[in-house]
């Protein structure tokens, strides 16, 4: 899987914030959602447009940028 076929990151929405395949959720709204504890089809079931593939595809980007800067 490549997350940057998923992951879109757009200045003017949700404040350049990495989002899922340019839709208003966050990478980090849905690694909230798995923290606290829901399940992916919890989180599938209030945000239809998510799909396994997102899930994965937030882990990844978010490995690789602590790949990359180290943080």
């Amino acid at each position: 899987m490549n997350y940057r076929n998923y992951i879109t990151i757009e200045p003017n929405k949700r404040g350049g914030k990495p989002c899922v395949r340019g839709l208003r959720i966050t990478v980090y709204e849905v690694l909230e959602y798995l923290a606290s504890d829901m399940t992916e089809a919890e989180i599938l079931e209030d945000f239809p447009d998510l799909t396994q593939e997102d899930f994965k595809a937030c882990i990844e980007y978010v490995a690789a940028r602590e790949l990359v800067h180290g943080k």
